[in-house]
C-alpha cells in the first residue's frame, strides 16, 4: 500500500471543499486551513486549522506542525515569502512557491504574460493612489476596468464609464483589496464577443486542456458557466498556446484556470488562477473528470485519463442578499424535481456558516443530454431561482 501523502490546504472556501473530496478519494489525509471555523473545506478534511494566511508566523508554525508532502494554496492573500522559505527547504507547494506570488497579484501575472511572454493583453497602467489612478485612465481612456491588484471573486472591480465614476471606483477597489498592497490595475476596456476560461492542467507527462467554458459576470463576479462553449478551431488553438505558454513559465503541477477575452479568432490574456477556477464548477456535472480530481491528480502524480464530456452542461450560482448568522437552505426538493425530459440536475451547498451580500452559498448543475448549452443554462438558473434562503430574526 502506498503511504498516505498530507496535504496542507490554505484556504478552506467551496472550491477548497471540492479538491478535498477528490484528495481523500484518492487517500490523502488533508488539514484545511482558513481564517474562521467551520469553513466548507473544514467539514470535510481530516484537520482543520484556524488563521490568517498573511500571518506569516501562524503559517510557518502550521508547516512545521504537520510536515506535509504538499501545501496548496486556495487563496490568493498568503505570505508568499513563507511559502518560498518552505520550498528552498525542500516543501512542495502547488504548483510552486513563484507560482503564487506571481498569481496572487495581478500586475505580476500581467508583467509575466505582456512582458516577458509577448502575449496579447488590454492596454493597462497600474496606480497605487487615486490622483495616480486619475492620471492612468486618462492615459488609458474611458470606458476603462479598475480591479485591485490583489482581489478573489471579482471583489473591488467596477467599470469607469464617465470621469465623475473614477473617485468611487477608487473607493470601491480599496475597499475590495486583499493583503496589504494599495495597487490597482487601470484596463482598457475591450470589446469582446464573450469571455472563457481554458482549465489548464500541467502534469509530469505534459500539459493537458479541458473544453472552453463560457461564463457571465456581475459585479466582476461569475454568475453562470457552460460548458462547451462555441470557439473556432483557430481561436482553440491560440487560448491553448498562449496558455501553455504561461504555465510552463510558471512552472510546478497542477490545474490552472486561465481566462481570456475572445473577438472573433483574436484571443486576449486576461487572468489566470494557479488552481481550480469558480467557473469551473461546472465540470461537477460536464466532465468523467472533474476540475478538483484533475488537480488532485496533477498534484499527486497521477496518471489523467482522456477527459470525456457528458454532454452540453450549465452550473448558476446561489447568493445570499444580506448579512446573517442564522439561516436556512431551503426549496432543495422542488429545484431538484426535473421540469423537462432529458435534463439532468444537481447542486452543491457550500454550508458557509455566515451570509453577507453577493456571497455565493451554492451552486446549480444541469447536464441537457437531449439539447445544447442553452437548454443547460435556463435549466441551471431555474434550479437556482427555486432555492431559498431563509434568514431568521
Amino acid at each position: 500500500m502506498t503511504a498516505t501523502k498530507k496535504i496542507l490546504l490554505l484556504g478552506s472556501g467551496e472550491l477548497g471543499r471540492e479538491f478535498v473530496i477528490s484528495a481523500k478519494r484518492l487517500g490523502a489525509h488533508v488539514v484545511a486551513c482558513d481564517s474562521y471555523a467551520g469553513a466548507p473545506a473544514m467539514q470535510v478534511a481530516d484537520e482543520a486549522e484556524v488563521f490568517s494566511m498573511l500571518d506569516g508566523a501562524a503559517l510557518g508554525a502550521a508547516i512545521d506542525r504537520h510536515q506535509p508532502d504538499f501545501i496548496v494554496p486556495e487563496v490568493e492573500a498568503i505570505r508568499t515569502e513563507v511559502l518560498k522559505e518552505y520550498e528552498d527547504r525542500g516543501r512542495n507547494v502547488v504548483p510552486s512557491a513563484r507560482a503564487t506570488l506571481m498569481t496572487m497579484n495581478r500586475d505580476r501575472i500581467r508583467d509575466v504574460a505582456a512582458t516577458e511572454l509577448g502575449l496579447p493583453t488590454s492596454t493597462f497602467l497600474y496606480a497605487e493612489s487615486l490622483e495616480e489612478m486619475r492620471d492612468a485612465v486618462a492615459k488609458v481612456g474611458i470606458p476603462c476596468v479598475v480591479k485591485p491588484v490583489m482581489s478573489s471573486s471579482g471583489k473591488g472591480q467596477s467599470t469607469v464609464k464617465a470621469a465623475a465614476d473614477i473617485d468611487r471606483a477608487w473607493d470601491y477597489a480599496v475597499a475590495g483589496m486583499r493583503g496589504d498592497r494599495k495597487r490597482v490595475i487601470v484596463e482598457a476596456f475591450i470589446d469582446f464577443d464573450y469571455e472563457i476560461t481554458l482549465l489548464t492542467i500541467r502534469t509530469r507527462e505534459g500539459v493537458v486542456f479541458c473544453p472552453p467554458i463560457g461564463h457571465r459576470q456581475e459585479r466582476g463576479d461569475y454568475q453562470e458557466s457552460w460548458q462547451p462553449t462555441p470557439m473556432t478551431p483557430e481561436a482553440v488553438a491560440e487560448a491553448q498556446r498562449q496558455a501553455k505558454a504561461v504555465v510552463d513559465n510558471l512552472g510546478g503541477y497542477g490545474l490552472f484556470g486561465v481566462e481570456f477575452f475572445v473577438k472573433g479568432d483574436a484571443v486576449i490574456f486576461s487572468e489566470l488562477s494557479p488552481r481550480p477556477h469558480d467557473t469551473g464548477m461546472v465540470t461537477l456535472i460536464s466532465q468523467n473528470l472533474t476540475e478538483f480530481d484533475l488537480h488532485a491528480r496533477a498534484i499527486l502524480g497521477l496518471p489523467i485519463p482522456s477527459i470525456t464530456q457528458h454532454g452540453p452542461s450549465a452550473s448558476a450560482v446561489i447568493l445570499a442578499d444580506r448579512d446573517a448568522t442564522e439561516f436556512t437552505v431551503e426549496g432543495l426538493a422542488e429545484a431538484l424535481t426535473p421540469d423537462t425530459p432529458g435534463i439532468d440536475l444537481d447542486l452543491r451547498i457550500f454550508n458557509k456558516p455566515t451570509t453577507r451580500p453577493w456571497r455565493r452559498m451554492g451552486v446549480t448543475l444541469a447536464l441537457a443530454k437531449d439539447g445544447d448549452t442553452d437548454a443547460a443554462r435556463k435549466a441551471a438558473k431555474a434550479v437556482a431561482a427555486k432555492v431559498t434562503i431563509r434568514y431568521k430574526g
